[in-house]
Parts: C-alpha cells; sequence; structure tokens
C-alpha cells in the first residue's frame, strides 16, 4: 500500500464522486500509507495525520499568505488575485486577517476580534429570536429544507443583525454574501466570477458608506464598535476593515450554515445520540463538538514554512505550501477512538475543524453560539422531527474544500 501514489488533492473534494459518497475511505488509505505527501499538481505538501496537523497549525512561526509560496502554484496564485496594492507603500497584499502575516496579522486581527468577541458574547437573545422567526415560517408547512429554510439564512441574518444591516435590506444584503461566498471557490465559472465581482463591488460599497455613517451617527452595532476602536488609536484601515468585515460573511456564513446541517443530518440518522440531546439539552456544548469532529464544515487548511523543516520526517524546503486535511486528522484512529462512530457522549477532544494558532477561525465562538441554540431549539420545537426521505443520502455540495449539503429536507 505504501507503494500507492496518492491522489492530487483535488480529487479529495465533492467533485470527485468516489470521495463524495464515502471520503473517509480515501482518508483512511492516505493516513496508513502517507501521512505527508507532495501534490505537484497543486503545487503543496498535504498532512493526513492529527498529530502533524496539530503541531503544524500551532506552530506560530508558520506562514499563511499566499504570496509567500515559492513558486506559487495553482491555488495561491488564484489567492493572490485578490490582493491590493497599499497605496502608502506600494505593497501588494491582503487585506484579509485569514491570508495576513506580520507586521500586520497582530495589527489587523486583535481589535478586530476583541469587537467581535463583545458582541457574541451577549447576542445569544439575538440569536434565539432570529431562530424562532424561521421556525415559526416553516411550522405551517409541515415540512420544510433545512438548509435553504433554516440554516443558510440564520447566520446570515444573525451577523447582519449584528453588523446594523437595516431590516430591508436584510434580503438584498442575503444575495450579496451568497455571490461573495464564490471567492472560496477556485474553480467558479464565469457566471459565478460575474455574480462574485457584481456581489463584492456591491457589498464593499455598502460597508465604505457604512463605516462613513457610523463615524457620524454611531450605533450599537459591530460597524460603529469596530470604527470607535479604530479612532481610540487601532491601527486599521477602512479598506481592511471592510475586507474583514465582508470575511465574517464569507468564512461564518458558508460554514455555520453547513455546520449546523450536518448536526441536523448526524442527529437524524443516529437516534440513539439524537435521543441523548432531547433527554438533556444542556449536553448541547459537547454535541456540537462532535459534529465538529465528526463532519465538519471545512476540509483544508494552509500554511507556508518560514524555512527549510523536516514534517513527519519529511523534508520540506522553505517558502513551501502545506496542507493540514482537518476532516482526515479529525477520524485519526491514533486519537480517537473508534473515529468514525458519531458519538455525542464522547470525551470532548481536542479537533482541529477550526484550524488553530494564531489563525483559528474568529468566528468560532459565534458558530458555536448559532449551532448550539439552532440544534436545541430546533428539536425542542419539532420533537417528531425527520428526514423526508430516509432511504436517500442527501446531495452533497459541490465546492472544494468545504462539506456541506445540497439540501436537507424534513418532515415535522
Amino acid at each position: 500500500m505504501a507503494d500507492d501514489p496518492p491522489p492530487p488533492i483535488l480529487q479529495l473534494t465533492p467533485l470527485n464522486p468516489a470521495f463524495r459518497d464515502d471520503p473517509h475511505a480515501l482518508y483512511r488509505k492516505l493516513r496508513q500509507s502517507h501521512s505527508v505527501y507532495r501534490d505537484d499538481m497543486a503545487g503543496s505538501h498535504v498532512i493526513t495525520r492529527y498529530k502533524l496537523a496539530r503541531e503544524l497549525l500551532n506552530d506560530r512561526t508558520m506562514l499563511r499568505g499566499p504570496d509567500k509560496v515559492d513558486p506559487p502554484g495553482p491555488f495561491n496564485q488564484r489567492l493572490m488575485e485578490s490582493f491590493e496594492a497599499d497605496p502608502e507603500t506600494g505593497e501588494k497584499r491582503s487585506n484579509s486577517i485569514l491570508l495576513m502575516d506580520e507586521p500586520h496579522h497582530s495589527r489587523v486581527r486583535p481589535p478586530i476580534a476583541k469587537a467581535l468577541y463583545a458582541r457574541a458574547a451577549k447576542c445569544k437573545p439575538l440569536v434565539d429570536e432570529i431562530i424562532d422567526e424561521k421556525l415559526d415560517a416553516v411550522e405551517p408547512r409541515g415540512g420544510f429544507d433545512v438548509l435553504g429554510d433554516f440554516s443558510i439564512p440564520l447566520p446570515i441574518d444573525v451577523i447582519g443583525a449584528i453588523l446594523g444591516v437595516d431590516i430591508e435590506r436584510r434580503s438584498e444584503f442575503r444575495d450579496w454574501s451568497e455571490g461573495v461566498i464564490q471567492v472560496l471557490n477556485p474553480f467558479r465559472t464565469p457566471d459565478q466570477e460575474a455574480y462574485l465581482s457584481r456581489s463584492g463591488e456591491a457589498i464593499s460599497a455598502y460597508f465604505e458608506a457604512q463605516i462613513a455613517d457610523r463615524r457620524a451617527n454611531p450605533k450599537d452595532d459591530l460597524i460603529s464598535d469596530v470604527v470607535k476602536l479604530q479612532a481610540e488609536g487601532a491601527q486599521l484601515k477602512d479598506r481592511e476593515i471592510i475586507s474583514n468585515l465582508i470575511g465574517l460573511l464569507v468564512g461564518g456564513n458558508l460554514t455555520t450554515s453547513d455546520l449546523i446541517g450536518n448536526g441536523v443530518y448526524a442527529l437524524l440518522t443516529h437516534p440513539a445520540e439524537l435521543a441523548k440531546l432531547k433527554a438533556d439539552p444542556g449536553i448541547v456544548a459537547p454535541v456540537v463538538e462532535e459534529i465538529l469532529r465528526f463532519d465538519g464544515p471545512v476540509d483544508i487548511t494552509a500554511r507556508v514554512t518560514p524555512h527549510d523543516m523536516e514534517i513527519g520526517g519529511c523534508p520540506v524546503k522553505g517558502k513551501q505550501s502545506v496542507i493540514s486535511l482537518l476532516r482526515s486528522a479529525n477520524h485519526d484512529p491514533d486519537i480517537f477512538e473508534n473515529p468514525d462512530a458519531f458519538d455525542v457522549s464522547r470525551k470532548p477532544g481536542p479537533h482541529v475543524a477550526f484550524g488553530g494558532g494564531s489563525h483559528i477561525c474568529i468566528g468560532a465562538p459565534l458558530a458555536r453560539i448559532e449551532a448550539q441554540a439552532a440544534l436545541v431549539k430546533l428539536f425542542q420545537r419539532f420533537p417528531h422531527l425527520r428526514l423526508a426521505r430516509p432511504d436517500e443520502r442527501p446531495e452533497k455540495r459541490t465546492l472544494p474544500f468545504f462539506n456541506g449539503l445540497q439540501r436537507l429536507d424534513v418532515l415535522i
């Protein structure tokens, strides 16, 4: 088996039907034979096992920006298309903390995180209100699509309310959000490219106007919080604020939607585990952690080697991209007993679904709040919730490197 060539990473996406049907069959073979391997097509090294992924993600000397890779490779070149030249220095770089390195990352992320975490800490009543609104809308229908009617609009409306988006513009905001998500699709079609461009321009103009408005008329919202921190001395440029507000939409909405959708499906297909949650909603926090481990919404995250080094005994030169397969790591039997079982009573383990280190997902606290509230309230409102077509497997979305369902029809 060790002589079998590992698959290029493109085959480890939902575009490959074999992976879409049973990703863990491929992951198991990879962990056994290739804990680290080189994918020349992607221009990256690939890590399949938990221990190596955890060490890499927690290593704060590792770089993040695709511009640090030499040669960059096709995926990194696509990411660099969003880079802008700094008008003051001429440096072409990302304004998003997702792709920032020092000295910019430690300048931009802390104030944005401070504002977001303060809002998240007090947003539970808002989240509950929006969840109730979604469930009220579907209750008379006797059935609904968990994705389209619930888990997709929920996080978009939550972040929209936190940002201070007017209710009458919420549907417009949802449309822009769906468009800018295409930035994460390296294989987007011309139509998707046009949708991305149109949505990106619209939402950038919207945030630019809102920032100007908040300076003159502060409100009780996240945009005002960030503008206030900027006025108090946080070294944030307006284009960095705009880029990272958009990043909250792109990263948080897509992954939270999939976390909730995957969680509902896991619970409905494991009735004994669902019974535990119904009997004691107080266990919802470890339930969500097990969903993140068992069927997390993100497949990969990347880092860049700062110098020549060894990873799992494999020599890797400096300025090389290294991709960690997060779902493979979270099913590593060296770390998790019976890893392919969904067990909400499992002692919460240190999964890597949110990445790690200085680039750990900034939206993780908000995602946990939304997922926990969504699952508890959904099954309390509809205790007899069941799959509309229990003998069929729901269709997976084909967005590369993300793990979610296209739709999930249920009866109440």
